[in-house]
């Protein structure tokens, strides 16, 4: 379902998700960057257990919403609700997933993926304990006593995705986590992201500048238009998420969707 918001943006009409399904909800954020209008008056809500993908050409504030609502940059106006609570600064209900992986160099896979929960103050066996499990999820057995210079690109970025999920946020913030990996990786990413949203209950929000990633990948798709950025689009693609992983590249939905946001994003792109 394809929902203009051109005209919608502060009601959400015909979009509203009930309240209590409602996990992170912007509210009229404005953000500039001295004479640069980022993001202006703009709202948006994200449902509680799935993925959305903020999608839209370079420049569009996607990676600047992402950090105000991970409390690493404070709005001029407007405010962020997650799970009911205003937003003030970082916090241990939302995780980051970084483009450039974030890892400790001189620490071990294990370390590396226990180490927010240290700095919680979880004790050694039991963040040691949790660290492991995850990193088992995102399919690194193996390699808990390796060190990042000694992995792959794309095991680097499986490393932060268990750090993330490790700390048990229940908020996701992954900003283009795949974009430094090769096509087949990345395939296979997007595949094992799919499985991670199935089972982990946990609300993600997801940074692409890809179209067809944006489609495979999520529930709900957030189109924004270039500074001061707005939300131009609400797309949750409906049928082909139920027809299994494999499928969805093949589905005429999926090929359509694509197809259509291409159309409303060409004009912006230079």
């Amino acid at each position: 379902m394809i929902v203009d918001m051109s005209q919608t943006n502060s009601d959400f009409a015909g979009v509203q998700q009930p309240e209590q399904d409602i996990a992170v909800s912007v509210r009229g954020v404005s953000k500039n960057y001295g004479a640069v209008e980022a993001l202006k008056d703009m709202s948006l809500e994200f449902p509680r257990g799935q993925l959305t993908s903020l999608l839209g050409p370079s420049g569009c504030g996607k990676t600047t919403l992402l950090k105000i609502i991970g409390g690493l940059l404070k709005p001029d106006s407007g405010e962020i609700v997650v799970n009911g609570k205003p937003v003030v600064g970082p916090g241990p209900n939302r995780a980051f997933v970084f483009q450039d992986f974030a890892l400790l160099p001189w620490a071990n896979v294990l370390r590396n993926v226990a180490f927010g929960l240290e700095l919680r103050g979880v004790a050694k066996s039991e963040r040691e304990d949790k660290a492991a499990k995850y990193i088992k999820d995102v399919g690194l057995a193996g390699f808990e006593q390796a060190y990042p210079h000694e992995l792959s690109g794309g095991m680097r970025q499986r490393v932060g995705l268990a750090r993330a999920l490790s700390v048990d946020s229940k908020v996701l913030l992954l900003d283009e986590p795949f974009s430094a990996v090769d096509e087949q990786t990345r395939r296979k990413f997007q595949e094992d992201l799919l499985s991670l949203v199935a089972n982990e209950n946990k609300t993600f929000i997801f940074v692409t500048h890809s179209i067809e990633e944006a489609v495979y990948v999520s529930d709900q798709i957030a189109i924004l238009l270039p500074r001061p950025s707005r939300v131009s689009e609400i797309i949750r693609p409906s049928s082909f998420r139920l027809k299994g992983a494999e499928n969805i590249r093949r589905d005429p939905e999926y090929l359509d969707i694509v197809d259509e946001i291409w159309a409303s994003l060409r004009n912006y792109v230079e």
